[in-house]
């Protein structure tokens, strides 16, 4: 397959493609479905809505010809998505695809966990954002116990999948949670991501008081370990990343907010209702279902992407402000994935 490098306007290369497979999830998490807003009685996308799983593949391969390598299953809750693991199967073939991983709150990895493996599945995040039963019932809006959520975890390392633990810290919420999360992951061997409270939708109530750095954090972590930075290991690559200097485990930062990462960012995003998005900020998508559910021919429709990205100047988190987070109206992360 000859494959073609794409550029946008601050020569940014497109590499990675992150899927929104649905938009519901069995969480209510403030910082992405407040169950204030997103209730029982919410109207999620009917399935006639979302993109099949021979539209996504048929746009994987087109995305794949453009130079992406690596793709991110993400939802809402991907796990909510049935038979996800045949979509797994499907883009695993596709050539120029080397990667794939998949973002999840773990809660259904007890009914998908080895059919994800047998599909081929080697990566898998999953969220915890406390240690504290009590505190993480109350973040996910549901009272699921963090006990569970371990037990996926271990559930999953049994299964042989390299598992990484997002946790989003907010100040005044969980920041109590950092070092014996550090902790646990330390003593697990389990890779730990700290991301950043980030303004993503418009329903989380962000601002900057809420918002823990990753400068913040390393002081909480140096006052218990020795870490040392690591060298990123390819352009793009969003997590910066330390280790311990007794292991081999190391935790990563996702630093949105205080040390933004626009300038080398190679992702697009491709949401639950098959919109094109080139920013996690975006409040505008391309809307590709419509095209590929008309006549248009694959090379068409590679033209529209090409066309869609040779465009993008996009540079949220360089340009951010108080004022401009409230303002600007963005696309929800349950229909484009964090």
């Amino acid at each position: 397959m000859t494959v073609q490098t794409i550029r946008d306007q601050l020569n940014r290369p497109m590499r990675d493609l992150r899927i929104s497979v649905t938009d519901r999830c069995n969480f209510r998490c403030s910082y992405c479905m407040p169950k204030e807003i997103f209730g029982d009685d919410y109207a999620f996308l009917p399935k006639s809505e979302l993109l099949s799983f021979e539209e996504i593949e048929r746009l994987a391969n087109i995305f794949a010809k453009l130079g992406v390598k690596k793709i991110r299953l993400t939802g809402g809750e991907p796990l909510m998505r049935r038979n996800i693991d045949e979509l797994i199967k499907r883009l695993y073939v596709i050539d120029g695809i080397e990667d794939i991983g998949l973002t999840t709150n773990g809660v259904l990895l007890n009914v998908y966990g080895e059919r994800l493996k047998d599909a081929g599945l080697k990566r898998i995040n999953i969220s915890l954002d406390a240690l504290d039963p009590k505190l993480f019932g109350e973040i996910n809006g549901r009272g699921i116990s963090s006990n569970l959520i371990l037990e996926r975890i271990q559930f999953a390392k049994e299964l042989g999948f390299r598992v990484k633990i997002n946790m989003v810290v907010q100040k005044g919420l969980n920041e109590h949670q950092i070092v014996p999360m550090a902790k646990y992951c330390k003593e697990n061997g389990l890779e730990l991501r700290f991301i950043e409270f980030m303004d993503v939708g418009n329903d989380n109530a962000w601002s900057f008081k809420k918002v823990i750095t990753k400068k913040e954090i390393i002081q909480l972590l140096s006052k218990e370990f020795n870490i040392d930075e690591v060298e990123k290991d390819y352009f793009g690559e969003v997590a910066k990343r330390y280790q311990y200097n007794d292991t081999e485990t190391q935790v990563g930062f996702i630093t949105s907010v205080s040390e933004s990462f626009c300038s080398s960012c190679t992702r697009a995003r491709l949401s639950s209702d098959g919109k094109l998005y080139t920013c996690l900020f975006a409040g505008n998508g391309v809307d590709l279902r419509s095209l590929v559910r008309s006549e248009l021919s694959d090379e068409e429709l590679e033209q529209t992407i090409i066309d869609v990205w040779e465009k993008r100047q996009d540079r949220y988190s360089d340009e951010r402000t108080e004022e401009t987070a409230k303002k600007y109206k963005k696309i929800n992360m349950s229909y484009i994935g964090g």
